[in-house]
């Protein structure tokens, strides 16, 4: 059903439209999130391994797409004494200057219950088209992806609190899940996981 979808969208494009997303890789540098219990991969490096992913599909689709981080470099200063606030108004920085049309922050979950598994989608709590672009991402992710759950939540995020804008926070998976660990790092996996991201950010524009 995607391909159909973005195929119809690919000759249906107005090339005078471009709209911008910023992607949001979380963590990065000494902060590395979640790891994996069973193969000790890093939240940081498979967030960026989804969003650059994901940026190659949205430029397919005429999107100008900006990235809070390229590498696995953090973004707080070097010389900060708070690293992690530090690295949040960096993330802020990034996303006013690009005064994007929609914000998609990309995390790992984890839960000390090893049987939890499947993609969340949060928005912030009175950002209505927020909650619409979190709706429509979480749809998609439901009907393409398994385990994904069903129905996008309100998350108290600084990404989506620091903006008025679109935005999402999509937790992809569960590191804490040996079975969705292996997955997540799995390159078919990735690809197909971000052509559903796509397809429920191309139908909340469509709306």
């Amino acid at each position: 059903m995607i391909g159909v979808y973005l195929g119809l969208k690919t000759t249906s494009a107005q090339p005078n439209i471009k709209p911008t997303i910023v992607i949001d890789a979380g963590h990065g540098g000494r902060d590395g999130g979640a790891v994996g219990k069973t193969t000790g991969v890093t939240e940081s490096l498979l967030n960026l391994q989804f969003a650059l992913k994901l940026k190659e599909l949205c430029e397919n689709y005429n999107f100008n797409v900006v990235l809070t981080r390229k590498d696995m470099n953090g973004l707080y200063s070097a010389f900060s004494t708070n690293k992690k606030k530090s690295e949040m108004q960096k993330r802020q920085e990034i996303i006013e200057s690009a005064n994007p049309d929609v914000v998609v922050s990309l995390h790992m979950n984890s839960f000390p219950v090893s049987s939890s598994r499947g993609a969340q989608v949060f928005y912030a709590e009175g950002n209505e088209s927020g909650k619409a672009l979190g709706e429509s991402v979480q749809n998609a992710l439901h009907e393409e992806i398994d385990y994904a759950k069903s129905v996008a939540k309100v998350g108290d995020f600084y990404v989506l609190n620091c903006t008025e804008k679109a935005g999402i926070l999509v937790e992809c998976g569960f590191l804490s899940n040996a079975e969705e660990e292996v997955l997540l790092q799995d390159e078919d996996y990735q690809e197909k996981f971000c052509y559903a991201l796509l397809y429920g950010i191309l139908t909340y524009f469509s709306m």
